[in-house]
C-alpha cells in the first residue's frame, strides 16, 4: 500500500494516511461504476422490460439531479454529522441501489420503479463520494497536494474504463441476461470501500488555525467567482467532446456502436486518466497553472481539429487526445481553489462540484443545440465548443496575475 501512495504522502504521515488515500481512490471507482454501469444496460432493458428510451433516457438525468441535490446540500450536514459515518453511509448508498438494480426489477411486474429506486439510491451515494473524497485527500499530510488530487481523479477515469471493459466481457461470456448478478457483483466495490473507511483516520479538513469559510465568506472572494467558472467550463470542455465522441465516431467512420464507444469515449477516458496519472506521478516537476493554461490551448486546439479537419480519422484522434488535455482541469481546479481559500472546507469542494456537473451537463446540451440548429452538424457544434475551454484560459491568466499579490499560487 506504500507503494501506491507514495506520491503523494510525507515520508513521516504515510503510515497514517496511506489506509484514507486509497479509500479514497476506491471512492471514485465506486462513483464511476454506478455513473457508468447502468447505460450499458439501455438496450438490454428495452428489449426485456420494453421501457421505452425516452423513460430510459429519464433515468439519468434523474441520476444527474439527484447527485447535483446532494452536492448542494453537502456543505450544510456532512461538517455537522462528521466526515467518517457520511462516507461510510455513502458507500453504503452506492451499495444498497446496486442490489435493488440486481436483485429487484427482474421479480416484479413493472420493473421501472425498481430501477428507478436503485438510481436514487447510488446517486445519493455517488454525490457524497464525489463532494467528500476531494477534500479527504486535500487535507491528508502531503508534500505535493495537486500532485494527490490528480492522482485521486485518475482513479475516475480507469474505474470508467473498467466498468465498461469488463462490463462488456462479463455479458459477452455469459450472456445479456446475466446483468443482474454482474450489478451484485460490481457491489464488491462500495464494500471495499466501506471496509477501508471504517478503519483509517480522518484529517482535519481545515487546517488548524484557519476559520471555517461561510458561504457569505466565499460570496465575497472574486477569486471564489474564477473558480466557479473554471469548473464550469472544465466540465463542459470534457463532456462537451467526450458525450458526443461515439457519435463522432460512428457518424465519420461509419463504425458500429461496439467499435464506436472504443474508439469514441473509451479512447478518450483512456488519455483523460493518463494525463491525470501523468500529473500525479511527476507533479512536482510541473507548474500547476502552467500545465492547466498549457492543456487549455491543447484543448482548444484539438476542438478545432475536430471540427475543421476534413479527415474522420484525424477529427477522432483529435477526440482522444482532448480526453488528455482536459484531464488536469478538473483536478487542477480544486487545488487551486483550496489553494487560495484554505478555510473553504467541505462546502467550497461540495459548490464547485455543482459547478463541474453543471458544466458537465451543459456541454454536451449546447454542443447538441448548436449542432442542430446547423443542419445537425456535429462539427459545428464542436466548433463552438472550443469557446469552453478558451474561457477556462482566460480564467488560468487572471488567478496566475493576481497569485503573487494575492498570496494564492498553486503548489506545482
Amino acid at each position: 500500500m506504500s507503494s501506491i501512495t507514495s506520491t503523494v504522502s510525507t515520508p513521516n504521515s504515510a503510515a497514517n494516511y496511506d489506509r484514507t488515500v486509497v479509500a479514497c481512490f476506491i471512492g471514485y471507482v465506486t462513483q464511476a461504476v454506478i455513473n457508468n454501469f447502468m447505460p450499458l444496460l439501455f438496450v438490454t432493458f428495452a428489449a426485456t422490460f420494453g421501457i421505452s428510451m425516452a423513460r430510459l433516457s429519464a433515468l439519468i438525468t434523474v441520476n444527474f439531479i439527484t447527485q447535483l441535490i446532494v452536492d448542494v446540500l453537502a456543505g450544510r450536514f456532512v461538517d455537522r454529522i462528521g466526515y467518517k459515518p457520511c462516507i461510510i453511509a455513502a458507500h453504503v448508498a452506492a451499495l444498497a441501489g446496486l442490489l435493488v438494480l440486481g436483485l429487484v426489477p427482474p421479480h416484479v411486474s413493472d420493473p421501472y420503479p425498481a430501477i428507478l429506486a436503485a438510481i436514487i439510491l447510488y446517486a445519493l451515494g455517488g454525490g457524497l463520494i464525489e463532494v467528500m473524497v476531494s477534500p479527504i485527500v486535500e487535507a491528508c499530510p502531503s508534500e505535493h497536494k495537486a500532485k494527490a488530487m490528480s492522482l485521486l481523479h485518475s482513479f475516475y477515469c480507469w474505474g470508467q474504463l473498467g466498468t465498461v471493459v469488463i462490463s462488456t466481457l462479463f455479458l459477452f461470456a455469459f450472456g445479456t441476461g446475466s446483468w443482474p448478478v454482474l450489478a451484485c457483483l460490481w457491489g464488491v466495490v462500495p464494500i471495499a470501500g466501506i471496509v477501508m473507511f471504517a478503519g483509517a483516520p480522518m484529517p482535519r479538513i481545515v487546517p488548524e488555525g484557519t476559520a471555517t469559510m461561510r458561504f457569505v465568506d466565499l460570496a465575497r472572494r472574486p477569486v471564489f467567482y474564477l473558480m466557479f467558472l473554471m469548473m464550469l467550463c472544465a466540465g463542459a470542455a470534457e463532456q462537451g467532446m467526450s458525450q458526443w465522441a461515439s457519435t463522432f465516431a460512428e457518424s465519420g467512420l461509419g463504425v458500429t456502436k461496439v467499435v464506436g464507444d472504443l474508439a469514441g469515449p473509451a479512447a478518450f477516458a483512456l488519455m483523460m486518466g493518463l494525463a491525470r496519472t501523468i500529473y500525479g506521478v511527476l507533479g512536482h516537476r510541473l507548474n500547476l497553472t502552467v500545465f492547466i493554461a498549457g492543456s487549455s490551448v491543447l484543448c482548444v486546439a484539438m476542438y478545432l481539429t475536430a471540427a475543421l479537419s476534413p479527415s474522420p480519422v484525424l477529427g477522432l484522434a483529435a477526440c482522444a487526445i482532448t480526453g488528455f488535455s482536459v484531464g488536469i482541469m478538473w483536478p487542477g481546479t480544486f487545488s487551486m481553489a483550496a489553494d487560495a481559500m484554505p478555510g473553504g472546507g467541505t462546502l467550497m469542494f461540495a459548490l464547485l462540484a455543482v459547478a463541474g456537473d453543471l458544466g458537465c451537463a451543459g456541454g454536451p446540451a449546447v454542443v447538441g443545440f448548436i449542432a442542430s440548429a446547423h443542419g445537425d452538424s456535429l462539427q459545428t457544434g464542436l466548433l463552438f465548443g472550443s469557446v469552453f475551454a478558451a474561457v477556462l484560459l482566460v480564467c488560468v491568466f487572471v488567478v496566475r496575475r493576481n497569485a503573487s499579490a494575492r498570496r494564492v499560487e498553486p503548489r506545482s
